[in-house]
């Protein structure tokens, strides 16, 4: 990629971020209505100091920081690079100003196009299409973010009256069997991808078959209203203690009102509509939902290898892998080697895309990661079924 195409991605990508926050009024900036999700003033912060930090420091002669402070303040997980505020404390600081962190942006941005105007090393042409990415990553989680946050309020406030992102339908409907040999897995090629990704080698599967369309709104409420969430049989172990301990009922941001099922939605309260694609699942709930019809999830394997065949991007799918290297996998040195390795313990993998996610930002061979009770992400269920499987336990 030239520099002139870089600082234009970078731009766009930039420009971006700060069209997603136009809707908000300055107090939607500031909460953190849980630990594992960050105010918005802190997500457009922090992908600025992403560029400061492992770039414009290291690379650019004589650049001053905006403010020195703002290491601690807006530093995530990156144990290499220092000390940082405690997570669950993103939220009471009122102190960088959103006006301010719009300036440190703007810091930031004419920086980072004095450096990209010259001539650069490999080094940092990798580092900006990396910081871009991250950037991406950070525009859905501004999202999801400020969607769980204001889905805690009973005013069910609209982030926007037209951005209705759970209205989606299946476009294909069937099963797709998939022969037993050996598939080609991870990413090849001299496109961006993320250290995870790499080290591309074949995997051996059985034959199966992978459903082409992913489970609707109505599909899952027969699941609940046939006492799923009451059936023990159905639930891994963690995941019961789970459902039990959280009391949970019912995807989040889901509302049984006056008999009639609603979801909170970036553009207010709606009634579900049945036939859209379920979304605001965990990894437990989507297997307890494969057990209860008889089904199971897919490996990340089975779907990689399936993807090429399939309408996918709607929703993040949970499979039933653990989140592991891949063979030979390296992690990098400094503090992009923090970026993807070590969260291999506890988590599960999700492959695809959502609707909230980046355009431009999707791979058949991306592997997202949370944690088995995460819901707030769009995250989806596709079923697959083996030749001795019929399915529909329950029946």
């Amino acid at each position: 990629m030239s520099s002139s195409k870089l600082i234009t991605k970078y731009l766009e990508t930039r420009n971006y971020t700060e069209e997603l926050c136009k809707p908000l009024a300055i107090e939607d900036y500031i909460p953190q209505a849980a630990e594992f999700v960050s105010p918005v003033k802190w997500h457009i912060a922090h992908v600025s100091w992403f560029f400061e930090e492992l770039i414009l420091k290291k690379h650019l002669v004589g650049y001053q920081e905006f403010n020195p402070q703002f290491c601690f303040l807006f530093n995530s997980y990156y144990q290499s690079v220092g000390e940082r505020a405690v997570r669950f404390q993103r939220g009471l600081y009122t102190r960088p100003t959103v006006e301010q962190v719009y300036l440190y942006r703007q810091h930031v941005d004419q920086h980072m196009q004095k450096l990209l105007a010259h001539t650069i090393s490999s080094e940092v042409k990798a580092l900006t299409v990396l910081g871009i990415n991250h950037e991406q990553q950070h525009q859905e989680l501004l999202l999801t973010d400020l969607k769980y946050t204001f889905g805690l309020s009973l005013l069910y406030p609209q982030y926007d009256t037209n951005f209705m992102l759970e209205a989606d339908h299946n476009i294909t409907h069937g099963w797709l069997k998939c022969d037993a040999k050996l598939y080609d897995i991870g990413h090849q090629g001299d496109e961006f991808c993320y250290d995870n990704e790499l080290a591309p080698h074949q995997v051996y599967l059985e034959e199966f078959e992978i459903s082409q369309t992913l489970v609707t709104n109505g599909e899952y409420i027969d699941f609940i209203e046939q006492g799923g969430y009451q059936k023990v049989q159905l639930w891994l172990d963690d995941g019961w203690s789970w459902v039990c301990n959280e009391k949970v009922s019912q995807p989040l941001h889901w509302h049984n009102i006056d008999g009639q099922w609603h979801y909170f939605t970036l553009a207010g309260l709606k009634p579900i509509d049945k036939d859209a694609l379920l979304c605001h699942v965990s990894f437990y709930e989507a297997n307890a939902y494969a057990t209860w019809q008889g089904l199971r999830l897919p490996t990340e394997f089975e779907w990689e290898a399936a993807s090429h065949q399939l309408a996918w991007g709607k929703r993040w799918e949970w499979t039933s892998s653990a989140y592991q290297p891949y063979p030979r996998y390296q992690i990098n040195e400094g503090a992009v080697g923090e970026y993807n390795g070590k969260f291999m313990v506890n988590t599960m993998v999700l492959r695809g895309a959502s609707v909230a996610t980046s355009q431009g930002h999707a791979r058949h061979t991306y592997r997202n990661f949370f944690t088995p009770e995460t819901q707030w992400q769009f995250s989806g269920i596709r079923l697959v079924r083996d030749q001795i499987n019929s399915g529909k336990a329950h029946d």
